[in-house]
C-alpha cells in the first residue's frame, strides 16, 4: 500500500487560451498554481496534486489511457476522442466570458449553400474530424471531410466548401464574412476522470472534493455578500420589497431594536439594492466578494 505522503492525484489542465482562466478558477477554489507560462508541470499549494498542463484536444486521451487521473477539457474534445471517460461535472467558464463555445458549420456569406443537404459531394476542412463526420452521417450526406491544421476560417472558398470551427463570439466569423449554417455542438469545460481512478477510495474521494470545491467557486462567480445593521420595525417590508434577499441571516444585536442583516445576491442587482437598502433605514451596508457558495 502507497504511504499517505505518496499518494498523487494527476490532474491535465488545458493549455492554451483556457490556461488563465482555469488558474484563476482554481485559485477561487482554493489552489494557487505557479509557474504555468514556462512548464507543463506547473507547481501546486497542494502536496496531493500533480498538475499538467496539455493541449485540450488530448487530455481526455490521456485520462482514459490512465496516465492522468482526471482533468479539465471541453465537452467537444470528449466527444472528438470518443473517450471513455466519467463526466463527473460541467464547468461553465471559458477563455473570454461564461458563454459556452460552439463548432459550427460555416460557407461564404455570398455562397450559393443554404443548406447541410446542399453540401453533398463537397469538401469540408475542420479540426474535429470525427465529430464532423458524424454529424453529416447522421444527416445522410456524402461529403470529404479533411484535417486542418488552423487558420481553418480562411479556407473557404478557395480551398474548400465549407468548414467546421469553433467559435465563442462570433467576431471572427464575422471579420472573414462567414456565414453559420448550423451548430453542431455548443461546449463548456467538463471535469472528466479515468474510471478506475474513481474505483480507488482515495482517489475517489480528492476528486469529488476537487469538483465540490470547483463548482462552489463557479456558483460564487456572480454573487456578492451583504451585510448590514437595520431597523427591526422595518424588517417585513424590506422582505417584502426586496425579494433578491429571501431567506437572509437575522440576528440581534445589543441595540434591541435594531438587527444584523446578512444575505447573498446576484452581483448585477447590487446598484439597485444598496440605494433601496438606504432608503429603508438600513446602515452600514457592506458588500464583499465571494470565493465560494456551497449547497
Amino acid at each position: 500500500m502507497t504511504p499517505d505522503n505518496e499518494k498523487k492525484l494527476s490532474i491535465g489542465l488545458p493549455s492554451g487560451s483556457l490556461i488563465e482562466p482555469t488558474i484563476q478558477l482554481f485559485a477561487k477554489a482554493g489552489f494557487q498554481i505557479s509557474g504555468s507560462s514556462r512548464s507543463y508541470r506547473p507547481a501546486v499549494d497542494d502536496p496531493e496534486l500533480e498538475v499538467r498542463l496539455l493541449r485540450a484536444q488530448e487530455i481526455s486521451r490521456y485520462v482514459e489511457h490512465g496516465f492522468l487521473d482526471c482533468g479539465i477539457t471541453g465537452r467537444d474534445w470528449v466527444v472528438e476522442n470518443d473517450s471513455d471517460v466519467a463526466v463527473l461535472a460541467e464547468l461553465p467558464y471559458s477563455k473570454v466570458s461564461a458563454r459556452a463555445t460552439k463548432w459550427v458549420l460555416v460557407v461564404p456569406e455570398d455562397s450559393p449553400i443554404r443548406c447541410v443537404e446542399d453540401l453533398r459531394g463537397k469538401r469540408v476542412a475542420t479540426e474535429a474530424v470525427g465529430m464532423t463526420k458524424r454529424f453529416f452521417e447522421g444527416r445522410g450526406v456524402e461529403v470529404e471531410v479533411e484535417f486542418s491544421w488552423g487558420a481553418t476560417e480562411v479556407k473557404v472558398p478557395d480551398l474548400v466548401d465549407a468548414i467546421v470551427d469553433v467559435t465563442e463570439t462570433g467576431s471572427s466569423l464575422r471579420a472573414n464574412k462567414l456565414r453559420v449554417l448550423e451548430t453542431l455542438m455548443e461546449s463548456f469545460p467538463n471535469l472528466i476522470a479515468n474510471k478506475s481512478a474513481l474505483e480507488d477510495s482515495w482517489k475517489s474521494q480528492k476528486i469529488n472534493r476537487l469538483q465540490l470545491l470547483l463548482e462552489g467557486a463557479l456558483r460564487a462567480r456572480d454573487l456578492v455578500g451583504l451585510k448590514m445593521n437595520f431597523p427591526k420595525k422595518n424588517l417585513k417590508k424590506l422582505l417584502v420589497t426586496l425579494p433578491a434577499l429571501r431567506n437572509p441571516t437575522v440576528s440581534p444585536l445589543t441595540q434591541e431594536d435594531w438587527i444584523s442583516v446578512e444575505t447573498v445576491i446576484e452581483e448585477n442587482v447590487v446598484r439597485e439594492i444598496i440605494p433601496e437598502l438606504k432608503s429603508l433605514g438600513a446602515e452600514g451596508i457592506i458588500e464583499y466578494p465571494l470565493n465560494k457558495v456551497v449547497f
